[in-house]
């Protein structure tokens, strides 16, 4: 029964998720034309690096999108993990393609500020103010799930992002409105990048380390030796490893030392145990070796 429920749960997650992801990609995408239609029309640079931003956001939606329904197909002969580690490296990617990004809004914006250029502050305003509706109403769709999955929390940081970078668009362009400080709207554009950089980087950090099979870094490898510790039967642990299958799934893999007068019987109620205790540290995936202590491997 507690698996059925479990089971529905995921289903249930799965298609709010989906839903999400197509919300945000349909309706950021309709925002990049607006913003920039607006943008070129009254020569805002400001706009223009948004819309950038949102055509960036608009492209890792999609690849996530399929990231995500990757994760889900079976494994086959050729791979026999299925396809969850597109997911990791449609991470790495995304937070790559916004980093670079970060260059060509700075590039401008400098540019801008040597020579800004008169601009309709309240057009900036008003086409910044539909940018939060649709940035933080996607978002919010993302809120619930963020912890579960990285391309998800990922979604959910740049579509936040985009929204507060929307509000800050809002209060230059009332700004640029009342006091014709145009050199405010390339300003707003190395806020912009900023904003990009700071969101993007423990991104980044982590989709790197999951790409190159390291400890996920909501893991530690102490409390699994101290979890082992705690499970009655095992004398030892050693050779253990952990790596991110996907960006939900963790996976382990070590040699655990065990009585030498322990029976099948209770070598497999050990294992029971220690699996069980590691599923409540969100490891999926466990491999393990059982060695009696009079003949346990050396290393």
């Amino acid at each position: 029964m507690a698996h059925h429920h479990d089971h529905h749960h995921h289903e249930v997650t799965a298609i709010k998720s989906n839903a999400a992801f197509v919300f945000g990609i349909t309706f950021n995408f309709l925002f990049v034309i607006i913003e920039t239609v607006v943008g070129f029309y009254i020569h805002s640079l400001s706009l223009l690096s948004d819309a950038g931003h949102n055509l960036a956001d608009v492209f890792a939606l999609s690849l996530s999108l399929l990231a995500y329904r990757l994760t889900k197909v079976s494994s086959n002969k050729n791979y026999t993990y299925g396809y969850r580690k597109s997911s990791v490296i449609v991470a790495l990617f995304n937070s790559m393609v916004l980093i670079l990004s970060i260059g060509a809004i700075l590039y401008e914006a400098i540019h801008k500020l040597i020579k800004s250029e008169p601009l309709a502050g309240t057009t900036i305003a008003w086409v910044a103010g539909i940018g939060i509706i649709i940035n933080g109403a996607t978002a919010f769709m993302f809120l619930r799930n963020k912890a579960k999955d990285l391309n998800i929390k990922a979604a959910y940081l740049h579509l936040l992002a985009d929204a507060l970078v929307s509000l800050v668009l809002v209060i230059g362009g009332i700004i640029i409105h009342f006091t014709n400080w145009f050199w405010i709207d390339p300003a707003l554009s190395i806020i912009v990048a900023l904003t990009i950089l700071f969101s993007t980087w423990n991104l980044l950090k982590e989709s790197l380390r999951l790409s190159l099979d390291g400890v996920p870094a909501d893991m530690n490898l102490e409390q699994v030796k101290k979890e082992a510790a705690k499970i009655k039967g095992i004398r030892e642990i050693h050779h253990i490893h952990i790596w991110g299958m996907s960006t939900t799934e963790t996976a382990l893999t070590a040699h655990i030392v065990i009585d030498a007068k322990s029976s099948l019987d209770e070598a497999e109620k050990i294992k029971r145990d220690f699996k069980h205790a590691l599923e409540h540290m969100n490891i999926q995936h466990v491999t393990l070796e059982v060695e009696s202590s009079d003949t346990k491997c050396e290393g």
